[in-house]
């Protein structure tokens, strides 16, 4: 069966919520939530990449595993390859990528996304779950994806766009992107090596590079709601989230 790799691409300089890997829930650093969330998924090896010492020393702490690159990348795909490349003498057939700032996302959701990669051909394979209401549709902090059919649960479609905000009169569906990628090597190294796309930067959504060159890019349903902190308010919600949960 091929071997998959978990990264977490991770860095203290976030603009809207600085230092956010290690701001605490129930008195943890949330890389760690995400890394346990990865770890439990029982997938394969998990790796943070990240340019921090501060972030290398919590995950040392707790017995993970962290790769130093450069803090010179703009996006979490370019992090990972270059950790690839220092790291690896033989290089993973099957790479997720974890977004760091999901601490309470299902490691179910992630061992759905492994079990898609190992079993179908696809170029880059990511998630989405439903728009908790209308209002999502406007909250420029939710990433949308935008698909030709109406999705169901575990099962997998081809991506039309990404968005925030977005104005529209096509009838298609919209869901809540999860911020999770899986790809393979080839796939990966190929997206690095091209020009940061205008919808890249003009949405800040590093998928839109994958898009814009051809690149095609699955989608998976899942009913797991991982809330991304963005915020502190996202923050906050987060806490009493997992302080209940």
């Amino acid at each position: 069966m091929n071997n998959t790799v978990i990264f977490i691409p991770s860095h203290l300089r976030a603009n809207r919520l600085p230092n956010k890997p290690l701001l605490l829930i129930n008195n943890k650093p949330m890389i760690v939530h995400c890394w346990q969330r990865a770890v439990e998924s029982k997938i394969g090896d998990v790796y943070v990449a990240t340019a921090d010492e501060e972030i290398a020393k919590v995950i040392k702490d707790v017995g993970g595993k962290s790769i130093l690159t450069s803090k010179e990348h703009k996006t979490g795909s370019d992090r990972i390859f270059e950790a690839i490349e220092k790291n690896f003498s033989k290089k993973p057939e099957n790479i997720i990528n974890l977004q760091g700032d999901m601490p309470n996302i299902n490691p179910l959701a992630i061992k759905l996304l492994d079990k898609f990669m190992k079993n179908n051909s696809y170029q880059i394979a990511t998630l989405a779950t439903t728009l908790n209401s209308k209002k999502d549709l406007t909250n420029k902090n939710i990433v949308k994806v935008e698909t030709k059919k109406e999705m169901q649960i575990n099962n997998f479609d081809n991506v039309l766009d990404f968005f925030r905000l977005k104005n529209s009169n096509e009838v298609n569906f919209y869901y809540h992107h999860v911020g999770i990628y899986g790809y393979r090597y080839e796939i990966l190294k190929k997206f690095i090596s091209l020009k940061r796309s205008d919808n890249e930067i003009n949405r800040s959504l590093e998928q839109m590079r994958a898009m814009d060159n051809n690149i095609s890019i699955s989608v998976g349903l899942t009913d797991s709601y991982p809330l991304g902190v963005d915020t502190i308010e996202d923050l906050e919600e987060i806490r009493n989230i997992m302080k209940n949960g």
